[in-house]
């Protein structure tokens, strides 16, 4: 994901310091996570969440090299989106069993039609699943988004519904990606150091794969 990331050009003071935006205005209309966070004003947030072809492949493929799926495989993306990761793992492996959740109403309306029917609206700390249900479980950048006293339950459901599990959350390891972290990010609730985010996979007994992005 960090190769993902880092593909991406930030005006971190721009963000900050803008005045029909301010960051403040910006992460207000982001958390609703409904037009304004995935389609509206680059300043607020994505600025046009569309489908990309190949743009989410060597993700995919990664995750399928990894995990050895297959198409008897079952997997699920919390944090889904519009379901574009689903969907190229989809057209990789036609018959694998997916299933996403996301917080957003929005997203879920207009994710893409060829894995819609497969994506609803839920929360990470509340999965409707049975336990081990998944042979794999993973979240992209959804986690961050939770705050100190969701993320026990959320990690505690992805372990419990899945036998492999892989998550990607924004960390800092020094004072200038924390800044800016800060100035960037509009949804984000828990800033935390890899060492402090590891503390919370020991105490939630997570033991799965975990990836930090860095704002750098």
């Amino acid at each position: 994901m960090q190769s993902i990331h880092t593909s991406t050009s930030r005006d971190y003071l721009g963000r900050v310091n803008d005045v029909e935006y301010p960051k403040w205005k910006s992460a207000e209309l982001a958390k609703k996570f409904d037009f304004d966070y995935w389609d509206g004003d680059r300043r607020i947030n994505y600025g046009g969440y569309n489908y990309k072809p190949g743009y989410w492949t060597p993700v995919a493929e990664k995750i399928i090299q990894i995990y050895q799926l297959d198409n008897g495989s079952k997997i699920l993306d919390i944090g889904c989106g519009k379901g574009y990761l689903l969907l190229e793992i989809k057209k990789l492996i036609p018959q694998i069993k997916f299933f996403g959740i996301d917080i957003s109403e929005y997203a879920i309306e207009n994710s893409h039609k060829e894995v819609s029917s497969n994506l609803s609206v839920g929360n990470a700390t509340k999965l409707p699943w049975d336990d081990k249900e998944f042979d794999l479980a993973f979240s992209i950048n959804t986690f961050h988004n939770l705050y100190a006293f969701e993320l026990e339950q959320a990690f505690t459901e992805i372990t419990r519904v899945s036998n492999h599990q892989y998550i990607c959350v924004e960390s800092y390891r020094d004072e200038l990606e924390k800044m800016n972290l800060l100035y960037w990010q509009v949804t984000c609730e828990a800033f935390f150091t890899p060492k402090e985010w590891q503390w919370w996979f020991q105490k939630t007994g997570f033991f799965g794969d975990y990836e930090f992005i860095y704002f750098q």
